[in-house]
């Protein structure tokens, strides 16, 4: 009954199929896509290069007008009572910009290193349980995936050995030969 209210009202949820619901997932996909951009390094590192840019020009256009105010203090033409913008502040700034264009390239690059690790030791999807009728074409078979774990195991074992023996050794060899 309620639904037939709804259907007979003008402006009711009804009366405009199509048009309240998408702009409802437009908005939830778009809150979706910035809170993936935030997070993303190389967006991050796009929207950074025009303020870089901005911060550049301001410190090229301040240390043009420190020196020539400098220059016309040395000519004798002005006293030193004038106002000048600080160069360092601006220097700072563009500094801090720098910094965090590093940090964001070096957060992809971590990124990007992981991302090929992955695709290199667990190249193909295990099937989940969740969804058997889906059918994964590039998965693997769970035996494959314990096969593939167990190297796994085995590989960090030996890795573990080797760290223990080399500091046996280091250890050996830092100690007096005659206390042993």
């Amino acid at each position: 009954m309620a639904s037939q209210q709804q259907q007979q009202q003008p402006g009711g949820p009804m009366s405009q199929p199509g048009l309240q619901q998408p702009s409802l997932q437009q908005q939830q996909q778009q809150q979706q896509l910035n809170q993936q951009q935030d997070f993303d390094p190389v967006h991050r590192f796009k929207m950074l290069i025009p303020q870089l840019k901005e911060s550049l020009q301001n410190v090229m256009k301040i240390a043009s007008l420190n020196l020539a105010h400098n220059t016309a203090i040395d000519n004798g033409i002005k006293s030193s009572d004038g106002s000048v913008q600080r160069f360092d502040k601006s220097l700072e700034e563009f500094y801090a910009l720098c910094d965090q264009l590093e940090l964001c390239l070096r957060l992809a690059y971590e990124c990007l290193s992981q991302s090929i690790d992955s695709a290199k030791h667990s190249p193909n999807l295990v099937p989940t349980a969740t969804k058997p009728d889906t059918v994964q074409t590039e998965s693997m078979s769970y035996a494959q995936y314990l096969g593939m774990i167990k190297s796994q195991i085995s590989c960090a074992k030996d890795i573990h050995n080797a760290l223990l023996e080399c500091s046996k050794k280091i250890t050996g060899k830092g100690q007096p030969q005659g206390i042993m």
